[in-house]
């Protein structure tokens, strides 16, 4: 482990205690009973009664065809929107009783897309701080956790730079420093190498692999690459609104 993964593990999780010892068995992170979500007065199931489970520090893909509710269910972990019905927990606790849903989701939640969803006229580095905007932590702390991560990434000499002057690699790479300055516990990620070439998917996985492999982060990602969805720790598959227990298995 070199100095900069050092510290970029006390940047991101402080606290975090060790990693669990393959095999040990923990509470689920995430759970969800019965979830629907429903559009156009339930004439459209995104979700149909769907149970789901993230373990802490788990790395899951969600793969299955167009419109069989993938993006729907990352919408829902993130608490971007809400269920039709059903629960989802956090800890056991449920998501139904959080005070401040928008506090919550900006603590625990990371998100990275896959059009990137910078602001063109802000740098890297500004667009990594955007997330701890009226947040009561010092700026001068954000501002060497964002360069840290940055760095980490292999961007530091790309902080300055605007997005239009970056490779899309590198304006991938700069919203995942985006989503994890904040320390959140879990990473939800949307084909986020999907605009990419290979070589770029490639780099962008190892980054986030690299990060995720010394830290306590957990990871939901949403792809339609086999390539990528191998990368995880276990494969989920959806159709139609629900899962396709049939051919859930680890990656």
């Amino acid at each position: 482990m070199n100095a900069k993964t050092e510290s970029v593990i006390d940047l991101i999780r402080p606290d975090a205690a060790p990693i669990p010892a393959p095999g040990t068995r923990l509470p689920p992170l995430i759970r969800a009973e019965g979830l629907q979500l429903q559009f156009d007065r339930g004439a459209i199931r995104a979700l149909d009664g769907l149970d789901f489970h993230v373990d802490r520090t788990e790395f899951v893909a969600v793969v299955g065809p167009s419109g069989c509710g993938k993006s729907s269910l990352l919408s829902l972990i993130g608490m971007l929107e809400a269920p039709t019905s059903g629960r989802l927990f956090m800890d056991d606790q449920p998501y139904a009783e959080v005070a401040d849903p928008a506090a919550f989701r900006r603590r625990h939640f990371g998100f990275v897309f896959q059009s990137f969803h910078l602001i063109p006229t802000l740098t890297a580095l500004e667009n990594v701080l955007l997330p701890t905007t009226g947040t009561r932590e010092r700026r001068r702390d954000s501002r060497a956790r964002a360069l840290q991560l940055l760095a980490t990434l292999g961007l530091d000499k790309r902080a300055g730079h605007f997005p239009p002057q970056m490779s899309g690699g590198e304006r991938q790479r700069v919203a995942i420093a985006r989503a994890l300055v904040n320390e959140p516990d879990v990473i939800v990620a949307d084909e986020p190498t999907g605009s990419l070439d290979s070589v770029a998917a490639r780099h962008v996985l190892d980054s986030l692999e690299a990060i995720r492999a010394t830290t306590r982060i957990t990871v939901v990602m949403v792809t339609h690459d086999a390539e990528v969805s191998a990368r995880a720790d276990r494969i989920v598959h959806l159709r139609d609104g629900r899962l396709d227990t049939s051919r859930e298995h680890a990656a």
